[in-house]
């Protein structure tokens, strides 16, 4: 795993954690830029996708992130699936999509 491809998807990460995590509820439903869905949906889908990426990467079977109640959950849901990813030794492959992702979504918002 190369130290560049983790040090931009934790970057991309932080970028999206801090541009999201003081949104209020109201800021969280409003639609996406790309898309008809809410910017809560988007990022929970990148929650969806990035721990994806971890369970291929530790070879489990892939399971459903919880949509919780509260969309404030949602940068917190992130940075856990982001830690999971990088602690299971991805590939360059799965890095680099997760860090397509990342920016797509930060742009989407």
């Amino acid at each position: 795993m190369e130290a560049a491809a983790v040090l931009e998807v934790a970057r991309g990460v932080e970028l999206l954690v801090r541009q999201v995590s003081h949104w209020q509820q109201p800021r969280w439903s409003a639609a996406a830029s790309v898309g008809n869905v809410s910017r809560a949906d988007l990022v929970h889908r990148l929650v969806q996708e990035i721990a994806n990426l971890a369970a291929d990467a530790e070879g489990q079977p892939r399971r459903v992130v919880p949509r919780l109640d509260n969309d404030l959950a949602l940068p917190d849901q992130l940075r856990v699936v982001t830690a999971d990813l990088l602690a299971a030794d991805p590939s360059e492959e799965d890095l680099a999509r997760a860090a397509t992702e990342v920016t797509a979504t930060r742009t989407a918002l």
